[in-house]
């Protein structure tokens, strides 16, 4: 409902400054003009408000009304959110192109979930029970994957149900009232949240379990623990995208939310396209029954981007919550912050570095720090995790440029994408040289719990072999491969393995796209028993070595095809170890080494 109306004074493309504004708060929600375009306020200098518009602003003027509504900038949670896609600001993009057609209209009003639609309530609770902020209530089926828990209010005092309603309801109608201290609460499906204030939590707990993404080199190098935060920057073309396809595709988070922040349009499209096309791991459903989409792409209002991240994070705290793991891409902060610097040149407040605004650093800060996994603000203690990835697009790959420094700073996990890898076909271009995780030592007793004793310390003679050849590299280039010892050169060899046969993964092979914990160990296992078996050969001084009739033993192609051995099929590789002993014992006529 409006409450008060001011005047414009000055339009300078998306910033809107209005006179009159005497009731007026930082970051409350207005409608500028007769147009009623969608705007929030930014400054504030005694009755002259800054505002931000979300919409074209093409033909405002000096002295058009601006009506204030009171309200901060909140998005709508409840029933509806999953397989939905909206705009930066929660308008719901398939209710819009149904009522004005492909192009946004301005000033159009949707409500960003469906008012009419019924949904069949599962009480959870009697009357008389006692309840707390954040308990839920009772469940909704909202689609075939995701069980819709419905909760108490965070902004509501504990207190008794008085009265609570099965059968089916809109978001709107009232299904239970609470008896507080202060008086009755009526508790509807749908809850409103300001977009720039996190929601409460109990505790935030240590990351110490991994969230596992199916891609090689990321779960076994450079893990992100569930509830953790990591960041995909690399040049045009290095595959930040589809690496961001590929961990909203296959990540073990129960709920993704996928936010399009100023990427191209067909980038979305692809999204769009896929996932409906696209079966979730587990169930053989599609993957969008449990996918929120935001997009906000680089032909839709600069101004949104900057909103569409806190759209996203608000309705992935409402999933943690619920006590749901999720999984958040962010693509890309890089388009956000030029947002963020497009409203700070027009308010010509101090430029930093490159023009970006002073707080970029908070600002990203405070975005990548509300994640966490978390105990959730409820009697049962329930825990759920949400989970940051956010992709970095620095200009020509360079990552000394501020968003990516700023971002360096913040998150624990760093895939740096590298342009000669994606020119040489090897996705992901993820530098295994230049990439860290900081969880590593988090998740290291989940590993050797879940996966085998050996993981941690295969990982780390893996890691050694791929550093060694690339130190080996420079001799090679200034000298050739003949001055190098026969050790050196297994290093290379296996490194090379390592390289193509464990690191290298197709996101477009059926079987290449995803590998389990299991394959991933068992793979890595078949490539260091390969070197170990070889290297006791060449220290065994007596023996006349052919180095190129070792690389070239016919196991060596049936490690290098593990990776297309699908999941159900991994027993075959068993039989591979023991060929690769016989194969190698074969050379000098003698039984395998076993304890190498």
């Amino acid at each position: 409902m409006d409450v008060g109306v001011g005047r414009i004074t000055k339009v300078s493309g998306p910033l809107v400054v209005a006179d009159n504004m005497d009731d007026a708060r930082m970051y409350d929600m207005v409608r500028v003009s007769d147009a009623r375009l969608l705007g929030e306020i930014i400054e504030l200098h005694g009755d002259r408000a800054s505002i931000q518009v979300y919409e074209e602003t093409g033909g405002l003027g000096p002295g058009e009304p601006v009506y204030t509504t009171g309200d901060p900038l909140s998005v709508e949670l409840g029933p509806g959110l999953i397989e939905a896609i909206f705009d930066g600001v929660q308008r719901p993009l398939d209710s819009i192109r149904e009522q004005v057609g492909d192009y946004i209209t301005r000033g159009v009003e949707v409500p960003p979930l469906d008012l009419e639609k019924k949904w069949d309530f599962v009480p959870k609770v009697e009357e008389g029970h006692q309840v707390e902020p954040g308990d839920i209530i009772g469940t909704v089926q909202e689609t075939t994957l995701v069980e819709h828990r419905i909760m108490i209010p965070p902004d509501c005092a504990a207190g008794k149900i008085k009265e609570i309603k099965s059968g089916e309801h809109t978001i709107e109608d009232v299904i239970a009232r609470v008896e507080t201290e202060s008086g009755t609460v009526d508790v509807k499906m749908k809850q409103r949240w300001p977009i720039r204030r996190g929601r409460p939590y109990k505790e935030k707990m240590g990351p110490h379990l991994p969230m596992i993404t199916g891609q090689r080199i990321i779960d076994t190098f450079f893990p992100v623990a569930k509830g953790g935060t990591a960041c995909i920057p690399g040049p045009f073309g290095s595959g930040k995208t589809v690496t961001q396809h590929q961990l909203a595709k296959w990540a073990d988070a129960e709920i993704v939310v996928y936010i399009g922040c100023g990427e191209r349009g067909n980038e979305m499209t692809d999204v769009l396209l896929e996932f409906p096309e696209l079966k979730d791991p587990k169930s053989g459903e599609p993957l969008m029954k449990r996918t929120v989409l935001i997009a906000n792409t680089s032909n839709m209002p600069v101004a949104a981007r900057e909103a569409s991240i806190y759209t996203g994070i608000t309705i992935a705290e409402y999933f943690r919550d619920m006590g749901y793991s999720v999984a958040l891409m962010a693509d890309s902060t890089s388009r956000w912050a030029e947002a963020l610097r497009e409203m700070s040149g027009r308010l010509e407040e101090m430029p930093g570095e490159e023009g970006y605004p002073a707080y970029l650093g908070s600002r990203l800060a405070d975005f990548y720090e509300r994640s966490g996994r978390t105990v959730c603000l409820s009697s049962d203690e329930r825990e759920g995790a949400l989970t940051v990835v956010g992709a970095v697009s620095p200009p020509g790959g360079d990552l000394s440029e501020p968003v990516s420094q700023a971002t360096l700073r913040i998150v624990k996990v760093f895939w740096g994408l590298d342009a000669s890898l994606a020119y040489r076909r090897h996705f992901p271009a993820i530098n295994w040289l230049l990439s860290y995780s900081l969880y590593l030592d988090n998740v290291a007793s989940y590993f050797r719990d879940t996966v085998g004793e050996q993981w941690n310390d295969m990982r780390r003679e893996a890691m050694r072999l791929l550093q060694e050849e690339s130190e080996l590299e420079e001799i090679v280039r200034l000298v050739g491969v003949d001055a190098l010892s026969a050790r050196e050169r297994l290093t290379l060899e296996t490194a090379k393995s390592l390289r193509e046969d464990f690191l290298h993964q197709n996101a477009m092979h059926d079987v290449d796209t995803y590998s389990s914990l299991k394959k991933q160990f068992t793979m890595i296992d078949l490539i260091l028993t390969f070197h170990h078996q070889a290297l006791a050969l060449i220290e065994k001084e007596e023996i006349d070595l052919d180095l190129e009739k070792l690389f070239s033993l016919p196991v060596r192609e049936r490690v290098a095809r593990a990776r297309y051995v699908p999941e159900d099929e991994l027993k075959e590789l068993d039989g591979i170890k023991t060929e690769i002993k016989e194969q190698i014992s074969s050379l000098t006529g003698e039984g395998g080494d076993e304890d190498a």
